[in-house]
């Protein structure tokens, strides 16, 4: 039953798509970051989200929505990583395993660049956001009733055959994406929907602690600390933050408080030194491919990685286990740059905005970009543990950063512009008014007395 009302939703969409290409992007960002084909068996392994993707980028053609693209720096810096990824791709050591994973990306940073283009109004922004917060926040509550249900003793994990499937993938997406539903609580005027929404979020610091991820658990406090160091309520938010905190811990089983005690003994810890092991190998891949790498997700076979490793140390080529990692191995040291500058570029613009003194910046575009810095620290922290660099969420959050800054700036020049043409009418004096002959090559001052006939 759910494989049909999937379908008949989809079609029905697609059809409000042709007419409205910005549904279209709705429901494809929906695809992307909730996969709900996974959850609908009949659906699974048919590629919707392929057809709903062609479908859009037709009908934003179609529309004549393309017409209002623009070039922006972080546009500009996406489409530089998109070629410097074919580019690593071409010259991959092993082109036939890396092309899986270089399709799978070249695919996100299309969605990506989509976003950044379509997302022109507020209404546009906030709908996108909402897909965003709502879908990760969906498997968050969810897997916090699960940790509930089993009192702690089970980790929470993401939608199998998904990106999140993985716990620690789950726990930093979930981090990551917790300022983003903050900021959508504040937005909400219903004061139910407001209470509600802050169970959410605190049903989503639950379901992070249940993952049982010392990653994640490092994000979240990164969060917590971010958070606190911006607040202007420090002692308030610090009591709130251990009335929440203290029981949950307190709630879960004694193996997760003795697997998160273990972050202090790293050195000691197998998972950790294969970490170590796996950044090594990227580090050595690279340094013998500077420019373009050895291809996305090439350095996890062995006879890749004993290359540049010991045999040994090739034994752990399973993942590289860091966003960054991943990328200077993939796509070399240019790769990595043009990631790191699209990343450091995004957070930023986010500040600018957040501490502009534009007057058409509004308050929820200081209070967005003040959340949307938080996403990307706590991203930036989280990720360097986990291979995500495929992950759509933070590529969607700096795609709204990037049009949040048009809106912004299509504000600034559309004030500007009537601010010039009013003052234009108002101050010029009407003996200056005069209208264009029909050739348009002079002008018929109205103002004054027409001359004397001649006898």
């Amino acid at each position: 039953m759910r494989d049909l009302i999937l379908v008949v939703f989809i079609l029905v969409s697609l059809g409000a798509s042709l007419r409205y290409p910005f549904v279209g992007v709705l429901i494809w960002a929906w695809f992307t970051i909730m996969t709900p084909h996974q959850m609908a068996y009949e659906t699974f392994g048919i590629p919707l989200n392929l057809i709903i993707a062609a479908i859009t980028i037709v009908s934003i053609f179609a529309s004549r929505e393309a017409e209002r693209f623009r070039l922006d720096t972080i546009t500009c810096l996406l489409l530089f990583f998109l070629a410097w990824q074919t580019i690593a791709q071409h010259m991959s050591l092993m082109p036939e395993n890396s092309a899986e994973y270089y399709s799978r990306f070249v695919k996100t940073l299309i969605f990506v660049l989509v976003c950044i283009q379509m997302t022109t109004t507020r209404l546009r922004f906030h709908a996108l956001t909402w897909i965003l917060a709502g879908g990760i926040a969906f498997f968050a509550v969810k897997g916090a009733l699960f940790t509930l249900a089993t009192l702690g003793q089970y980790r929470v994990q993401g939608l199998p055959d998904t990106i999140l499937e993985d716990n620690n993938h789950f726990g930093i997406a979930a981090a990551t994406v917790l300022p983003m539903i903050i900021y959508m609580r504040g937005q909400v005027a219903n004061r139910h929907l407001r209470m509600a929404m802050l169970g959410v979020v605190l049903l989503t610091l639950l379901a992070i602690i249940g993952t049982h991820s010392r990653g994640a658990l490092v994000a979240m406090i990164a969060f917590g600390g971010y958070l606190w160091l911006k607040s202007s309520y420090k002692v308030s938010l610090a009591l709130a933050g251990a009335a929440a905190l203290i029981p949950a811990i307190m709630f879960m089983p004694s193996k997760w408080l003795e697997r998160m005690g273990s972050i202090s003994e790293a050195g000691q810890d197998a998972s950790f030194m294969g970490r170590i092991d796996a950044w090594i190998i990227n580090w050595s891949l690279a340094k013998d491919n500077p420019f373009t790498g050895v291809g996305l997700r090439n350095s996890y076979l062995d006879e890749i990685a004993i290359q540049s490793v010991s045999i040994e140390q090739a034994a752990h080529a399973k993942a590289a286990h860091s966003i960054y990692f991943e990328i200077l191995g993939g796509s070399g040291f240019v790769g990595l740059a043009i990631f790191l500058s699209m990343f450091a570029f995004a957070f930023l613009k986010a500040r600018a905005i957040e501490t502009s003194k534009n007057p058409n910046v509004a308050y929820w575009h200081r209070d967005f970009a003040r959340y949307a810095k938080m996403s990307l620290f706590i991203f930036a922290i989280g990720g360097a543990s986990t291979s995500m660099e495929m992950w759509d969420g933070y590529l969607v959050i700096i795609a709204l950063i990037a049009a949040l800054d048009r809106t912004i700036q299509s504000a600034t020049s559309r004030k500007g512009y009537a601010r010039k043409k009013s003052n234009g009418l108002r101050y010029r004096p009407r003996s200056q008014w005069s209208y264009p002959d029909i050739e348009g090559n002079a002008g018929l001052d109205i103002s004054r007395k027409p001359a004397p006939k001649t006898p």
